[in-house]
């Protein structure tokens, strides 16, 4: 590996990847709901109130407790919980996640669910669910733990007529479009029986629960799984819009457009004129409280009146932790998120041009950004995502600075990255020289999105391996090593 004074780049590789990997060990399901709830016999306390729902919630007075975990991180979550809570009585539930867990509960129904595509227990864990929620009474209490993912994981069309591969069809041309995410789910909330707020609307008169671990940005909380208990403001005048802005319907299956055509297209429940106002940065409380006092608001669907919502976990610990990491190592820290959504192109522009300039006043820099960038698919990808699509563009701009230590680390803390194993990529100012030395044309597997044979051939992949989280991505761009020479 190459040496640059003495800093070797495999050194700085090695501190990149260590930051992520303690960031991301540092978010702790067990300790983030020890710091949410306490329970104490049959009440449950929550020890940081925000507002939505009572302080304490006393457990004896419902005969039956109904459980839905879904997402990425569901088993973790549903591991946690069933530790605290220790009813059992009455007790039924379901999980939905991309991988079964080794122990199971016989009071829950299980299902492998499909990502980034849906698959058919996708469809299976979305028709028990809403099974089991109808069977809700004012004598029941629901609890949803919900994470990223469940937009894929956990979906069921509003229109019984379209089938599954026109599902993951439709799936597809979102996750191509280079639409953000917000507006991404919109269409999969008016396009679902389960999403948008309508898992929570199965069960009108129950008390409700989500216990929250997003993948989206905190202004934008009902976008999680695309919002399967929370209220929906969007319109389906919106969802024309956004079909119109990125060309979609004539990528649609015929069935799929043909909904979206309908004249009678129903409006997802939610108070149509309350639009979210601006919300300060990881205002976790301020969000929690708004979001109850929408679902308070008095609208067609009054299921959102007893509902309570617990955000555990963000990417603002992600980031805090990995700032946390990097300044114990030496390095003066920035953090920069404002490129969330953004095309992978513009976002690895803007960050390299602030790293540039910050480097130039600090030697030894940890340049911080979370979010995801988006990537507009023209031809079917190769092997790649978005995590990998991003260092490889950041490769060819640090190829212009030979010579100099500079590492740009992207992945995402689910360890999956688009359609491959690996959870994102590294690059340096030697990745594209090393690179065409074993036969890649770096600027064509852009093209192609086909970035991750180029990193796997490299070693430069990032690997983890799914890590039962989904906190968002994670890109770190660092020069100079503290202290001397580093080695793994």
């Amino acid at each position: 590996m190459t040496s640059v004074g003495d800093i070797t780049l495999e050194s700085l590789h090695a501190t990149a990847t260590s930051i992520f990997t303690g960031a991301l060990a540092a978010c702790n399901i067990e300790s983030a709901f020890d710091r949410r709830i306490r329970v104490e016999g049959d009440v449950l306390h929550r020890l940081m109130p925000d507002g939505s729902g009572p302080d304490q919630i006393k457990l004896s007075g419902y005969k039956r407790v109904f459980v839905i975990a879904l997402g990425k991180a569901a088993e973790p979550m549903l591991d946690v919980f069933l530790s605290r809570i220790k009813r059992r009585k009455g007790m039924r539930g379901v999980f939905a996640s991309n991988q079964l867990p080794k122990r199971r509960n016989w009071r829950f129904r299980y299902f492998e669910s499909g990502h980034p595509l849906p698959n058919e227990d996708s469809f299976n864990a979305a028709q028990a669910a809403l099974a089991l929620l109808r069977k809700a009474r004012k004598d029941t209490i629901v609890f949803f733990l919900i994470s990223g993912g469940g937009s894929a994981l956990f979906d069921l069309p509003l229109d019984s007529g379209i089938s599954l591969e026109d599902t993951r069809s439709f799936h597809e041309a979102l996750l191509a479009s280079g639409a953000p995410i917000g507006e991404i789910n919109t269409l999969r909330k008016h396009f679902s029986a389960v999403k948008g707020g309508r898992l929570a609307i199965a069960a009108p008169d129950a008390m409700k629960v989500s216990f929250l671990l997003p993948d989206v940005p905190l202004r934008s909380l009902d976008a999680l799984s695309s919002g399967p208990t929370s209220p929906d403001h969007s319109t389906v005048a919106d969802v024309r819009s956004i079909l119109e802005r990125y060309n979609m319907a004539g990528k649609l299956p015929p069935k799929v457009r043909a909904f979206f055509e309908r004249e009678d297209m129903p409006e997802s429940p939610g108070n149509k004129s309350w639009k979210p106002p601006f919300l300060p940065k990881f205002a976790e409380s301020v969000l929690a409280r708004r979001i109850t006092a929408a679902a308070n608001m008095k609208d067609e669907e009054d299921a959102f009146r007893d509902s309570v919502f617990e955000i555990l976990l963000s990417s603002h610990d992600l980031v805090e932790n990995a700032r946390a990491i990097a300044q114990k190592a030496g390095y003066f820290v920035a953090v920069d998120n404002s490129c969330d959504d953004w095309d992978y192109a513009g976002a690895t522009r803007y960050l390299l041009e602030l790293f540039h300039t910050l480097r130039a006043h600090h030697p030894r820099l940890c340049l911080i950004s979370s979010g995801e960038v988006t990537v507009t698919m023209d031809r079917a990808p190769g092997a790649g995502g978005r995590n990998q699509q991003f260092t490889l563009a950041a490769a060819l701009e640090l190829a212009r600075h030979p010579g100099e230590p500079l590492t740009v680390l992207s992945a995402g803390t689910d360890g999956i990255d688009g359609n491959t194993r690996a959870a994102g990529a590294i690059a340096d100012p030697t990745t594209v020289a090393r690179a065409r030395a074993f036969g890649f044309d770096p600027e064509k597997s852009l093209a192609e999105f086909n970035a991750c044979p180029l990193f796997t051939s490299l070693g430069d992949s990032v690997v983890t391996g799914p890590t039962a989280h989904n906190l968002r991505d994670l890109r770190l761009l660092l020069c100079g090593a503290p202290g001397g020479p580093l080695s793994r």
